[in-house]
């Protein structure tokens, strides 16, 4: 055996070690990240209670008044979509004076894992103030909350990465795209690693804001259909 073998595989040995301490910072740091990925909302409300679901990722509730907003990250990897994406559900549950579930999706594909969209059987026509693509679906066409009530809201989609607006008899929901996986790391690594950073308070503010005064209307709506 040539005297440099063992040089050899001491250098391996060494390599392999110091790559297992990097993995093992890596995951700790991920799993710390994913956390903490929803720290920044805590300032919004009055008190808040977090989870972790098995992806890592925090679902959140916080209280704001009488108002309970849920928080949820769900990542999309699912290799027909383009790039990795991770989507952030804005959810304010409660009873609401409707009829009927009414569901509005940009850009519907029929395979979004956050939404029952596809699920809906009745298609409604999509209203002007909606961008082009948009898809309207209900359970009960003839039930849902009238276009005047809706309109004024519209503006949330003026951002790309809002998705989807639910709003059912049990409250409601909109959904953001937070993020999407490193084009370059994703084409040449297959690297999908998202939510390393904490989601910004600029990005959901608005919508809680959005979420609370549209309930606010659908009630005052309710309220004046039943005068």
């Amino acid at each position: 055996m040539p005297a440099y073998y063992p040089l050899i595989a001491i250098a391996a040995a060494g390599l392999a070690l110091w790559l297992m301490f990097r993995l093992v910072q890596a995951s700790r740091a991920r799993t710390a990240a994913r956390a903490g990925f929803f720290d920044a909302l805590a300032p919004l409300f009055d008190r808040v209670h977090t989870r972790l679901d098995p992806t890592g990722f925090p679902r959140m509730t916080g209280h704001h008044g009488d108002l309970s907003f849920e928080f949820r990250a769900l990542p999309d990897t699912l290799t027909f979509r383009k790039l990795p994406a991770l989507w952030v559900m804005v959810t304010l549950p409660g009873p609401l004076p409707v009829g009927a579930s009414l569901d509005i999706m940009i850009r519907p594909a029929g395979n979004e894992p956050f939404s029952g969209y596809a699920e809906l059987p009745h298609h409604l026509p999509c209203p002007d103030f909606l961008p082009d693509g948009s898809g309207v679906r209900s359970d009960d066409g003839a039930r849902v909350p009238p276009e005047s009530v809706i309109a004024p809201y519209a503006g949330v989609f003026d951002d790309p990465k809002v998705k989807e607006l639910l709003i059912t008899p049990m409250g409601m929901r909109l959904v953001v795209m937070a993020e999407e996986a490193d084009r370059g790391r994703y084409l040449i690594f297959r690297d999908a690693e998202m939510g390393m950073t904490p989601l910004p308070q600029s990005k959901i503010a608005p919508l809680v804001d959005l979420l609370a005064a549209l309930r606010q209307d659908l009630i005052d709506w309710a309220a004046r259909e039943a005068e």
